[in-house]
């Protein structure tokens, strides 16, 4: 199989969540009769498995990759040359996991009330060594929504036992009254750490970015006629050691487009027209870093290691000294570390959306 020098194409992925949507995702892969349904989310170069009440799928969340009409899993294609895909200091560091999972998300329905676990927490009583910090960058608004928005912390925290007690009558008015609205547009740049209580809200066309797992505490239990069965709702472990996962510190909006909503800032121009930009690192996670680049005419560059790519708007052709590939708006690839020197043609101009490993 050659997958050497070249770029690697990411075919969808859709997984099941318990939330719908997915009609944008359905005009992408170009179906006869797109509509919204419980596969709402393209899993892009994931090694993840996704974690779905009654399932026994065995690879749900893990990407199929097809070189040479030959399929395989992105894992196996990963194993059969880590260093080439990795890189040798992040395969000491991590082994074979990215430690980055990329997705695309368009929400039909305000998603459930939801905490994640931060990396410490996860892995002092999850046995897992990554928590989910998000990062959302927000692509399109549905036309039949007035106002996008998200939940992002408590902006009015209730005490401990008060919480306790709304989600046990699953009192949603009260919890919902827990938030503001923090109204979000195209182009917006967001980051949830792990512990702060959240919800996506409906017709948000994003591409989310966070720590690879799937652990989550939904304590919004019925949401657009689907009730989560018990054990998609506190990881199996229980409301009353979930409670310890939330951020119950007031989160004025004031606060959240301060320290978790962020602006493009310029890294590295070549020559007058093409730019890329930094929109997330380590000063604000040490999880992964999201990188911007806008494109006209050729550039050639060759990365210090891999990225996840998705092409936000434009189309280009990508070149190495092997292989050609054309890509157009919202089609993925993966960029391996030891791929060297290739040059991106824009037709016109490009942006890509470059998600990067930790540091």
């Amino acid at each position: 199989m050659d997958y050497k020098n070249r770029l690697i194409e990411l075919p969808q992925n859709r997984v099941w969540r318990s939330y719908q949507g997915g009609r944008i995702l359905d005009e992408i892969a170009g179906k006869e009769d797109p509509h919204d349904s419980h596969y709402p989310e393209d899993w892009i170069g994931s090694v993840t498995t996704a974690r779905n009440p009654d399932s026994d799928c065995v690879n749900c969340g893990i990407s199929k990759i097809r070189i040479n009409r030959q399929e395989l899993l992105f894992t196996d294609l990963i194993s059969r040359d880590p260093e080439y895909f990795l890189g040798a200091d992040h395969v000491a560091r991590f082994g074979q996991q990215p430690m980055v999972l990329v997705k695309l998300l368009d929400s039909a329905v305000r998603l459930q009330l939801q905490v994640h676990p931060t990396a410490e927490f996860a892995r002092r009583h999850l046995d897992s060594n990554s928590g989910k910090a998000e990062a959302y960058y927000v692509l399109d608004i549905r036309d039949d929504v007035e106002e996008a928005f998200v939940y992002l912390g408590f902006q009015r925290p209730p005490g401990r036992e008060v919480l306790k007690q709304c989600i046990e009558a699953q009192d949603l008015e009260t919890m919902e009254g827990y938030f503001d609205k923090i109204f979000v547009k195209p182009g917006d740049v967001l980051f949830i750490p792990g512990g702060l209580p959240h919800a996506i809200g409906g017709g948000i066309f994003m591409v989310e970015i966070m720590e690879p797992s799937d652990l989550v505490v939904r304590f919004e239990f019925e949401r657009a006629g689907y009730t989560l069965p018990e054990s998609a709702r506190f990881m199996d472990r229980g409301l009353e050691f979930c409670l310890d996962i939330f951020d119950f510190n007031p989160v004025p909006e004031s606060l959240v487009r301060r320290k978790y909503m962020f602006e493009p800032r310029l890294e590295e121009s070549y020559g007058d027209d093409s730019h890329r930009y930094h929109l997330i690192g380590e000063e604000t996670t040490p999880c992964y870093r999201v990188k911007k680049s806008v494109i006209k005419g050729a550039v050639t560059r060759k990365e210090a290691t891999f990225y996840t790519g998705v092409i936000t708007a434009g189309s280009c052709v990508v070149k190495t000294d092997q292989a050609a590939i054309e890509l157009a708006t919202f089609d993925k690839f993966f960029c391996p570390a030891g791929l060297g020197d290739y040059t991106v043609e824009a037709d016109g101009e490009v942006q890509i959306l470059e998600c990067f490993p930790p540091a």
